[in-house]
Formats: structure tokens, sequence, C-alpha cells
């Protein structure tokens, strides 16, 4: 039984005010009668305005849904153990009597009497809602601080269900089993731990399963025979249904930590250790010097000099304070007992040997002795660098788009799509004459057109639809509510959706393109005179045709002798046409014919390497050679036979949409797309008048090719593909000079397919479309050199040109430009 000692009065009010300046509140529960006793603040954590006590099913309903479960579970835990297990759970409050949402953290443990019945449970109560959010904020920072905790002496592992197998390194099998080179997985583990801990850790995984979380704290037995506490906290991964299907997490140590617990065993030592776990930092600087009496490692970890903290005056440990205002607070509060509070105060801390900005929510408060004396300040804070560099970030990024678009004079606009209520800059407000930004979507339709209406509401309809491309495009006319002047505007905006991925605002700009229409329709007004009269001048060039109505008929006689040379025109094609039989016949040899000995040189291979491999000796790697030759001989025979039917194969010419067309081929690379963690941006792309299947194998080997010339890091790692599709329309006026379509029209598509691989120097531009040209070598990446070629006949035989831009190291665009039909 832990030692009870008589705590003196002085003792007793800094453990009062230290649980207070903590905002740790303590609670106990009789699990007899069920009843509640509260202190003032677990009262406020609850939302209590009375000091009365409440039954358990009073406390429940006020426990958020999706927290009740679990709190459940942790309650039926400790009641259930017959060795008074301790409990740590986190969960959200409603408060019971001022409605307020908070994040509690409940720890504590259950008592039993001599026959094995649970009698009391008590523990400590804070509020972390403070703590909840800034983890939110800092997801990133969190995921860093894990790869740091195997340089502290933590392992990590990883478990894959699906067969038990863990990936772990050296140092997770020395704290598990006392040997770095000790082989196991999920189930030959078990034979290492104490045989009266293995329910725990079946437990563990199970209530993890509902929580996604896993935390226990067993004995491990060593092959030496020496027992360790061992803590194991990890979280699960899931797939897209919601299945299980790994385990990360990291392992530690605690032996000493268990050992010395155990020596604990007054209520004093006992707080202490909650104060010390506690995730903010937590100070005690006692004396005129401010000697630090007490630091948590939060605390320690902020400071960054060291664990030898103890017992160092403050100033002299962090000696860059003295300029910053820190050491007079202290003094303040010291001498006056009146508490500071900062909120988002920047600090200036020695780190690595370099001064460095960090911003807190930190306080001092003074600690007093039994006759009413401060001797000393208790500091606690919370590091919000992150959040407060964000929202820098935030802010400058906001002015600076603001400054672009009041250079470009452009108006901005929102519509919240759960409400259909529109927002409205100060310049749209001018347009349109409103005195509110904020319009209803009647009001805001108003201010359109009536033949306008239904078309802009359908365009909108189409942008927020699920599974759109999520982007609004439209020119059309606006009548200000208070003048009735007319402006014709340019709208564009994007889908933002929220948090559980639905369409919730749509965000954009607007231009007034009110003049540049105003000088088109002047322009096709002068076009409109200029064309009657020419068709003057067409009548009177009418009557001079007819002067060489004679001149015709001796025409006439030469057409005859231009219809004998057609019928050679004729002949000629059809000896075309059956030159392209012949071709055709011999792809279907190189196809068929030509495959059949090379597979039977891999079939043989294979035998002759599953039979005799041991008398052949070094000869298998001559076979290997062989069926390597043979396979890339195979690609090549394929690949030509592609390249054969495209040069050959009269166009099925239908309308066909590039944007189905690209999704066909992104199906097809689905698992090379997921093994490289490719990412594919395809803005919407136009119909044309094109070989679907001919279109199909342009975009294959474009995308193909972004796949595999992946660039890699300075470590050498590949590094993830970029691609981005989009297409813009060009007037052929703007078509570069190196740029010869096929067909001639009067503007094309442009459709750009962007890498960020490792590109080629621009010098090559012209080699890389010529049949069996590489720019790299067989053994950096395999391929025959045929699949731009492809690419090149497949876009002449649509009328259109290709070209590429690249920097070495940089990735590559390829443009293709089709004509507008």
């Amino acid at each position: 039984m832990p030692l009870n000692k008589t705590k003196t009065p002085t003792e007793r009010l800094d453990i009062d005010f230290a649980l207070k300046a903590a905002r740790l509140g303590v609670w106990e529960l009789d699990p007899v009668t069920n009843l509640f006793n509260w202190d003032d603040q677990c009262r406020e954590l609850f939302g209590l305005t009375k000091n009365d006590p409440l039954l358990y099913e009073e406390v429940i309903p006020h426990i958020h849904a999706d927290d009740v479960n679990r709190v459940n579970q942790a309650i039926e835990w400790v009641l259930k153990s017959q060795f008074g297990a301790e409990y740590d759970v986190t969960f959200r409050t409603l408060g019971i009597d001022d409605g307020v949402l908070r994040w509690v953290r409940l720890m504590g443990r259950s008592y039993f009497n001599e026959v094995g019945e649970v009698y009391r449970l008590a523990g400590v109560a804070q509020d972390v809602t403070l703590q909840v959010q800034q983890q939110e904020h800092l997801a990133a920072s969190e995921q860093i601080n894990q790869l740091a905790t195997e340089a502290a002496g933590v392992a990590s592992f990883y478990l894959r269900l699906a067969d038990g197998h863990i990936t772990y390194k050296p140092l997770l099998a020395k704290l598990l089993t006392g040997q770095e080179d000790t082989l196991f997985n999920r189930y030959t583990v078990a034979r290492f731990i104490h045989p009266d801990d293995r329910h725990i850790r079946q437990q563990a995984y199970a209530d993890g399963l509902l929580t996604s979380k896993v935390c226990y704290k067993i004995r491990f037995i060593w092959l030496d025979g020496s027992v360790h506490w061992i803590r194991t906290q990890g979280t699960y991964t899931f797939d897209d249904s919601g299945q299980p299907q790994a385990l990360i997490g990291i392992v530690l140590d605690i032996t000493e930590q268990v050992e010395t617990q155990r020596q604990l065993e007054d209520s004093e030592a006992k707080m202490h250790r909650l104060i010390e776990s506690v995730p903010f930092p937590i100070g005690v600087y006692v004396g005129p010097q401010m000697h630090i009496q007490f630091a948590n490692q939060s605390i320690i970890d902020v400071w960054r000099k060291g664990k030898e903290v103890i017992g160092k005056p403050y100033a002299e440990l962090l000696p860059e304070l003295a300029n910053q205002d820190i050491f007079a607070q202290l003094d303040d509060v010291y001498t006056t007992g009146i508490p500071f509070h900062a909120r988002n105060q920047r600090v200036n801390i020695v780190v690595d040997g370099i001064l460095q900005p960090y911003y807190f929510k930190y306080s001092f408060t003074p600690l007093y002795d039994a006759d009413g004396q401060v001797y000393g300040v208790m500091n606690t804070a919370a590091d919000v660098t992150d959040l407060v560099l964000a929202k820098q970030q935030v802010d400058e990024s906001e002015a600076t788009l603001q400054d672009a678009i009041e250079l470009a004079k452009l108006a901005t606009w929102s519509m919240d799509i759960d409400t259909g209520t529109f927002h409205y800059s100060a310049r749209f407000m001018q347009w349109l004459g409103f005195s509110h930004s904020t319009k209803r979507l009647d009001e805001a339709f108003n201010t359109l057109p009536d033949e306008y209406r239904q078309s802009v509401a359908d365009a909108i309809a189409t942008a927020i639809r699920p599974g759109s491309s999520g982007l609004y495009e439209n020119e059309h006319p606006i009548i200000n509510w208070l003048t009735g002047q007319q402006r014709i505007i340019h709208v564009q905006a994007r889908v933002f959706h929220d948090a559980a991925g639905k369409p919730a605002v749509l965000r954009g700009i607007a231009q007034d393109i009110t003049e540049q229409r105003n000088i088109q329709l002047a322009l096709e007004h002068q076009v409109q005179e200029r064309t009657e009269e020419l068709e003057t001048t067409n009548e009177e060039l009418a009557a001079i045709n007819e002067e060489y109505v004679s001149t015709n008929e001796e025409l006439a006689a030469a057409n005859e002798e231009y219809a004998v040379i057609n019928e050679e025109l004729e002949e000629s094609n059809q000896l075309f046409n059956r030159s392209n039989q012949n071709l055709e016949q011999f792809a279907y040899v190189a196809s068929h014919d030509l495959q059949e000995p090379l597979r039977k040189i891999q079939q043989f291979g294979d035998l002759l390497k599953n039979q005799y491999a041991d008398q052949l000796g070094e000869g298998v790697n001559y076979l290997e050679r062989m069926q390597t030759a043979a396979s890339r001989m195979s690609t090549l025979i394929r690949d030509l036979l592609s390249f054969s039917r495209i040069s050959t194969r009269q166009d099925a010419i239908l309308s066909t949409s590039l944007t189905d067309v690209v999704h066909n081929v992104l199906n097809d690379l689905d698992l090379r797309i997921r093994e490289t963690g490719a990412v594919v941006e395809v803005e919407s792309l136009p119909r044309i008048q094109g070989d679907r299947s001919q279109l199909e194998q342009l975009f294959l080997n474009l995308l193909s090719n972004a796949l595999k010339f992946r660039r890699t890091d300075e470590f050498g790692v590949p590094v993830p593909p970029e691609i981005q599709i989009s297409s813009q329309v060009t007037p052929v006026a703007d078509l570069p000079p190196s740029v010869q379509p096929t067909r001639t029209a009067k503007s094309y598509h442009r459709i750009d397919v962007s890498d960020n691989g490792i590109g080629f120097d621009e010098k090559y531009v012209d080699r890389i479309f010529q049949v069996f040209q590489r720019l790299h070598g067989k053994s950096e990446f395999a391929g025959t050199g045929i699949g731009l070629a492809i690419c090149e006949k497949v876009v002449a035989n649509h009328g259109g040109a290709i070209t590429a831009s690249s920097q070495l190291g940089y990735g590559a665009t390829f443009s293709i430009y089709l004509p507008v039909a």
C-alpha cells in the first residue's frame, strides 16, 4: 500500500496552486453510487455552474457522441482490472450548463479493496482544447518529430496486417529480445512477451480497430532471461473502404521509468509525475535570482539548452532574453504578485549557436508560501511559431493577390453553394449598383438580361456538380441596378471543397470587357461595309468575265487533255493501294511469323535454365542475355507493327472527345501511376474529328514517357512524376515558325503534356521524333525509340504538328497542334 505522508499547509497550497496553474482538475467516481465529485476546475471543464454531485448517467449525454464509446470502454476496463489499472483518455465535452465544446484529457486509476472490489475511481482532468487545435494545425511538424524519435532511443516499426510481417531496424529487436539480430513477426514475437501481459497486447490491438490508435505497455522477457518494460504506441492505416491495412508505430524501453514510478508511492510524487507528463511546457523558478526548481521535458525542449538545467539561474540559462523584456516581466510578477500573460509573443532564442525567432503564448504566475509571500514564479507556455508564421504567410499572400487584382482592375466574387448566397467586392458592387456585398440568388440573377439567366445558371450548375472539373468560365452582360447601364464581363471561377470533400464555395474574378467588345463590333461593322463594296466590285467583274467566255472554250480542250492525265493518276493510286496491302501483309508476318521464333528462343531458354542450370555454369548468363535480346527484338517488332499500321491504315474519322481519350489511357496506366506515386492533372480538353484508336496511341506514348523518364533527388531517390495536360486555342498567325501542320486551318487546338522528369537538351528536339532515335542508353531507360515517331505520325494523320520544349533536368512539355473544325 502507498505511504501516506502528512503534508504541511505550505505543501498543500503548493499542490493546489500547481493544479490550478496547470489547469488540472481533481475528481472522484463512486462505482457503488455512480456519483461524481468534482473540484472547481473539473466543474468548469464540464460546464457546471453549481457545486452539486452528478450521476455518471447524467454526465454521459454531455460527452460528444463520437467519444462516448471510448469513454465507456475506458471506465469498463479499469473496473474489470484486478490490479488497479491506470487510464488516460481524451474526449470532447458539451458544457452541461454553458453548452461550450471543450477537449478534456482524463487521467487516473482505480482502487480495489481486500476482496478485489473497486471502491474508488480517482484522477485529474485537464482542458486540452488548445493543444488539440495546435495538433491539427501542426500535423506536418509532428510527422517530422516522429522521425526524430529513433535518435532518442525509440524504435519504429511497420506491421502489415495481411500476413503479420513486421518491417523494423535492429534497434527494435534489441528492445524486445536483447539482441539486434533476432528475427520475428507479429505472431512469433509473442514468445518473448511475459505470459501475464499477452492479453493486454491483444486487447490493445482490438481496441485500436475502433479508435485507430494502439497504446500499451507490457513486459518482455529477453533471451538472457531479464525482464524489461516496453511501451508500444501506433496508428492503424485504412484503405478507401475503411479496412485496416497496417499498423505504424514506435517502441520504447521504459523499464527504468517503471522502476522509478514504483518507488514514488506518496501522493506528492504522483502529482509531480502528472505535471511532468503534461504536453505543454511548465517551469518553476524560485528566489530573486529565479533559480530553476522544476522544468518538464516540454519546456526543456523549447529552451534546447540540454537537460542539466535544474538549479541554474534563469538569466544564466537564457542570456539572450536580456533585451526582450522577459526578465522584467518575471521580476514584476515576483515583486507584485500580479500574473503576466502574453499572446503570440515573439521570443528570440539561441539554438545551435544562432539567434532564432519563435512565438509563444505564455504566462508567468506567482507562487505563494504558507505566509502568503511570493517565493517563486510558475511559467506555462505553448509554442505557436508555426501558426503565427503560417498566418503571416497567408496575410502576405492575400495582400499580394489583392494588389494584383486592383492593378488589373478586376472584381472578385464568391457563391456559397449550400445557401446560393453571392458575395461581391467593392468594384463588382459598383458595376451592379449594389450597396451591400451579400445578395440572394434571385437578387444576383436580376442583374442579368432575361435571355442570359438560364445559360448562366446551367454553367454554374455544371461547375459545382460532383465529379466535374470544378472550373467555371462565362461571358455575359450585366445591368446596373440603379442606372440601367449595361456592361459585358468575362467571369472565371473555381470550386473549393470543405473538409469532407463536398463542394462548398465557388470563388473567382470578373473583368469588364465592354470596351473590347465595342471595338470588336465596330470592326465587324467595317467588315460588313467592305463586304458590300466587294459585292459591287464582283458584279462589275461578272460583266468582264463574259468577255472571256470564248477563252474558256479554248480551255475546255485543254481540260480534255487533263482528263487523260487524271486517268493515269487513278491507275497510280490503285498501284499505291496494292502497295499498302502488301505492307499490311508484311506487318501481319512481322506480328505472327517473326514473333514465333522469338517466343521459342525465350521458352527453350527457360527450359535450359530450369533443367540444366548446374551443367551450364556460366552459360546461364549467356542464356539470360540471349533471352533479353529476344525480348527487346519482340518489343521492337510490336512497335514497328504499330508504326506501320498508323502509316498505312485509313483513318476512321469521327467526332472524338479528347477528355474521354485521356481518361481511358489513364485507366490503362492506373497501376503504373500508383507504383510511381504520380499526380496527373487534366484540364477540360476539346472534341475533334479524328481516329479514336490512333489518338489513344498518341496519349499512351506521351504519358508512358512522362512516367518512365523520372528524375531522382540529391539522394538518388526517384521523384514522383507530376503531369499536367492543358488545352488552348491558337490562331494560325500565332503558331511558332517551327510548327508546320499538315492541314491548313484558321486556328488550332494546342494540347500541352508537361512533366517534371529528366528533360532533354532542346538541340535534340527534331531528332527525338525520328524512328529508332534514343537520347539514353538501354541500361538507363528501356525502349525501342519508336514511340515518339508514332506520336508524330498520328498528329500528321490528323492534319496537325507536334513539337517539344525542355531544359535538361527540369522536365519537358510536348505541344500538339490539331486543326479546329
